[in-house]
């Protein structure tokens, strides 16, 4: 649910990463293709799309040298852009359909490009980095390619309930986010609302973690379900660990095995076998990627590629620390090599260690090059994590489930709704079962009514820069329903009120009530 179908196999979209720094001399053309879906399209279709985005991009700076164009709207075509780092670009290019599911905010195609590009820093570091440590684009290909179809298609939809999953491809169909979204906020968390006394016990836990690896600098990040409870990293690196523990480590997203948010539905192994085999003969930009990467995770070590998205490959030990054999084994211990994650706030490479007692998952963060002996030092912290932590998990977890509400726990009766804190990068929402009672014309409005909110956003910041904007619109919908949106001091709350009154009068005091109760009147107009 909440995505709309577009088939790959009559080109009705595009999704590439290309380097403007490369290529641009006659006959090397190719060398600046990174990644390309779908795969098997002629490079001379490839080269096209390329192109035609390069001279957009050219020619846009000519108006914006510092910021090119994000979206250019052709007669039959989207072109959504997005420049992940200098000269680094993402390009989705998305044929317009006259079908009513095929309706998505340009904002939200946006964010899967800036999500994919993150995830993927977050396990290999930047892109710009790989390219210099292997100037002929080998290293990054083979690392880009199966990442980016393991994000489409390593994972199976859980329940249409689920607030965080997505599936983007079935068969052959790309899918992407739809109107049916328009109540959801990707490149945020979701936080858990505790209480003084479980609040006081988390940081007491904190500075116990801390103290387990010693004099060492290290993070944490702490999850109770699906939610956030405490973190010490920066903003972004908190985003992006909590987008993956969401899909992969708590203990929903174990539970269900190929749970996750991907958008290609897990293709079968002889599609991608057919693929590969159509490239095979078709240059060397595709025996870089195809062949110069390793699929097989009991591969050899010396050309394994890690691959962190894959599903069902986490599973829990029995000392409550979770275990998976994605990052291959250890050649000096033997032992099964333990994650690893390059944090953009240090810098550096960091053992992730992740212990998960009933609903609670603790994620500690260390610094490789701080270990001392590998794998056994971090053997040695996750015992001093089991002898001096395990009763103040005890109690936390105890805390926090008695204050738990359930996956209903946010829900407010007769209102269908969306806060974002943009300043904090925090959402709350409607439990998405709760969303699904709601009329497709009700959706339809909130979709427009945020695509219009966006652009209104987009245009305050270049008029604005630096300069925060109020903004409120009210929209009656085909259906009678009331759909608003509120925006003031970097909040943005958006409500759907089908069950209000016929008058505006009505519908903006039930917002006014939502404001005062739940938002401590940060919506307020008084």
């Amino acid at each position: 649910m909440g995505l709309a179908s577009i088939s790959t196999a009559s080109e009705g979209i595009q999704f590439c990463i290309f380097d403007l720094r490369r290529g641009q001399n006659e006959g090397q053309e190719l060398d600046k293709i990174l990644f390309f879906f779908p795969a098997d399209l002629p490079f001379s279709t490839q080269l096209s799309v390329i192109g035609l985005s390069e001279g957009l991009i050219t020619f846009t700076r000519i108006f914006s040298p510092e910021a090119a164009c994000e979206v250019i709207e052709a007669e039959r075509h989207s072109h959504v852009f997005y420049e992940a780092e200098a000269d680094i670009w993402m390009v989705m290019v998305v044929e317009k359909s006259k079908e009513a599911e095929a309706i998505w905010r340009i904002e939200d195609l946006r964010k899967v490009l800036k999500e994919v590009h993150s995830l993927f820093v977050m396990f290999y570091g930047p892109v710009r980095a790989m390219l210099e440590k292997e100037p002929n684009g080998g290293l990054i290909r083979s690392h880009l390619y199966p990442f980016i179809m393991d994000y489409l298609s390593a994972y199976q939809k859980r329940s249409p309930w689920d607030n965080c999953c997505w599936d983007f491809l079935v068969g052959k169909k790309l899918q992407l986010p739809s109107f049916r979204d328009c109540l959801k906020e990707r490149g945020n968390v979701q936080m858990l609302t505790v209480g003084r006394e479980a609040a006081i016990e988390v940081q007491s836990l904190v500075r116990i973690l801390e103290s387990c690896v010693g004099n060492t600098q290290c993070y944490s990040l702490i999850l109770f379900q699906d939610l956030l409870v405490s973190t010490t990293l920066s903003p972004v690196d908190t985003i992006n660990l909590f987008t993956y523990a969401v899909q992969r480590l708590t203990p929903h997203a174990l539970s269900s095995g190929a749970s996750s948010w991907s958008y290609l539905r897990r293709a079968s192994t002889s599609s991608h076998a057919g693929s590969g085999s159509t490239l095979a003969h078709s240059g060397s930009v595709s025996e870089q990627i195809y062949h110069s990467s390793d699929f097989s995770p009991s591969g050899d070590n010396n050309n394994h590629v890690t691959r962190p998205l894959q599903h069902g490959k986490w599973s829990k030990g029995n000392d409550g620390f979770l275990v998976t054999d994605i990052w291959g084994v250890d050649a000096g211990s033997s032992m099964i090599a333990s994650p690893t994650v390059w944090l953009q706030q240090t810098e550096e490479r960091m053992y992730l260690c992740t212990y998960q007692y009933k609903g609670l998952t603790l994620i500690l963060l260390m610094p490789v090059s701080s270990i001392l002996n590998g794998e056994q030092g971090v053997s040695v912290v996750k015992q001093q994590v089991l002898e001096n932590a395990s009763l103040k998990i005890l109690k936390v977890e105890e805390k926090l489930s008695k204050g738990w509400g359930g996956e209903n726990a946010y829900h407010v009766g007769g209102y269908r709704y969306l806060l974002v804190d943009g300043d904090r990068n925090i959402s709350r929402a409607s439990p998405p079962g709760k969303v699904t009672t709601l009329t497709k014309e009700s959706l339809l409005a909130m979709s427009k009514l945020r695509e219009e909110v966006d652009l209104e956003k987009g245009r305050a910041k270049w008029d604005n820069a630096g300069l925060e904007k109020d903004l409120e619109v009210c929209i009656r919908a085909k259906n009678n329903a009331w759909v608003i949106a509120r925006i003031t001091r970097g909040k943005e709350l958006y409500m759907v009120l089908e069950k209000a009154n016929e008058t505006l009068l009505y519908a903006s005091d039930a917002f006014e009530k939502f404001s005062s109760r739940y938002c401590n009147g940060a919506f307020s107009l008084d």
